[in-house]
């Protein structure tokens, strides 16, 4: 059996990223935003990256994460918002090297800090982050604007 390749999406990809992506999303599918997010993981000029799981061909998983400026530091920002791994290929350590690529990303190009967020309900993802980072006991607000 063949290694894990983790490596940055590549337009070839898509036909596979998307069932992920769509699975991510809870099975609901939007083609415009579908399509606009592919476009933005794959332009040069947007700080949106996409990086996969790979075995013997197969996309196994994948992470989405977006750099921006923020104002309490020179340096940006990561905020890492998808990591899904296939239902079929989960508890083997995928989403947490996936993770652990954005992290070495970061520590490489001197980010100043990498944040996400999660469902209080989703333990498998809590088990995960609460080994790689500090919770803040922040509330969480969304105004839908559009």
């Amino acid at each position: 059996m063949n290694q894990f390749i983790f490596r940055p999406l590549r337009a070839a990809d898509y036909d596979q990223w998307v069932p992920l992506w769509d699975s991510n999303n809870f099975g609901h599918h939007d083609e415009i935003l579908t399509q606009e997010t592919w476009r933005r993981i794959l332009a040069d000029d947007e700080p949106v990256y996409g990086l996969c799981a790979e075995q013997n061909g197969d996309l196994l998983g994948i992470t989405h994460y977006i750099l921006h400026p923020t104002t309490g530091h020179l340096r940006p920002v990561c905020y890492v918002q998808d990591v899904y791994v296939r239902a079929d290929q989960r508890r083997r350590g995928i989403a947490r090297r996936l993770v652990e690529q954005v992290i070495r990303t970061g520590t490489e190009e001197q980010w100043a800090r990498i944040y996400w967020l999660t469902p209080e309900d989703n333990e498998g993802a809590k088990a995960l982050y609460k080994n790689l980072g500090i919770k803040l006991d922040f509330a969480f607000y969304v105004l839908p604007v559009s």
